[in-house]
């Protein structure tokens, strides 16, 4: 079995406790701020912790329409958790999973986002450089829109 690995990285003017509550949030966030993406995000077992299953819904502006999401741990303590997409056409018939590690890393008054997102492929097909083009510029995106709506509801964020 064969990877592919894509690394995201976006500054924030805010703290890394703010970004890291703010991510914290993001099923509830994500569908309000770009519901072309995200059109629902539902827990279906647990209680947002680590072992969580949840169901996503996606809009008319991803070329997949649903997927199954894990989270496979969380560390409040050091601004990191991650999760992996283990069921959906989202996986494109080629990957067996999708694995994302996040961090968010105290700078200069500010933080850093940090995403490493692994592509488990299934065998020798992988997804192509405009495939990975397309989804970093994504997940850039939706922590930018996520960013803003933070930035907008200071009470409670």
């Amino acid at each position: 079995m064969s990877s592919v690995n894509l690394e995201v990285e976006v500054p924030s003017q805010f703290p890394a406790e703010r970004v890291f509550k703010v991510f914290s949030d993001f099923d509830n966030i994500a569908t309000k701020v770009y519901p072309q993406v995200f059109k629902s995000i539902e827990i279906v077992q647990g209680n947002g912790d680590v072992g969580t299953i949840k169901n996503f819904k996606f809009g008319d502006d991803v070329p997949y329409k649903s997927a199954k999401q894990k989270v496979d741990a969380v560390d409040a303590s050091n601004y990191s958790y991650s999760y992996s997409f283990i069921e959906g056409d989202n996986l494109m018939g080629i990957l067996d999973s999708i694995n994302y590690h996040v961090k968010v890393v105290p700078s200069n008054g500010g933080s850093v986002f940090k995403q490493t997102i692994i592509y488990n492929c299934k065998g020798a097909e992988k997804p192509s450089e405009e495939f990975l083009k397309k989804e970093k510029e994504l997940y850039e995106n939706t922590y930018k829109a996520i960013e803003d709506y933070a930035a907008a509801h200071p009470e409670t964020y």
